[in-house]
């Protein structure tokens, strides 16, 4: 399970850095949004991916029995997620604003309203 998530992560991160290399402001912003989204898979990936167990104490039991999901790397990835989202949010309205402003979405015409 682990080879093919592996592989999938790559890919992730070779569209969001092909993305991000463009001249397009909004392509920039999504190639941002795709390389997160590979980073948090990357970390879900790197935990270990267990199938049909939950990180639950069974009623009864003082502790888990093996094997179980790890929580940790859970509650980081939602963490790595509300975070995400926020840093997309701020970026969205951030490039809206160039936009109206220069009133052009390529990275090279926005160099020559610098003062």
């Amino acid at each position: 399970m682990e080879t093919p998530l592996g592989l999938v992560i790559g890919g992730l991160y070779a569209v969001g850095l092909y993305l991000m290399l463009r001249r397009s402001i909004v392509k920039l912003l999504i190639g941002l949004a795709v390389l997160t989204n590979a980073a948090n898979l990357l970390i879900f990936t790197a935990a270990g991916v267990t199938r049909g167990r939950p990180p639950l104490v069974p009623p009864g039991q003082a502790q888990l029995s093996s094997p179980y999901a790890d929580p940790l790397p859970q509650a980081m990835i939602l963490t790595a997620i509300v975070i995400g989202f926020g840093v997309l949010a701020f970026a969205v309205v951030l490039v809206h604003r160039v936009v109206q402003v220069v009133r052009s979405d390529d990275l090279d015409s926005m160099k020559t309203t610098d003062t």
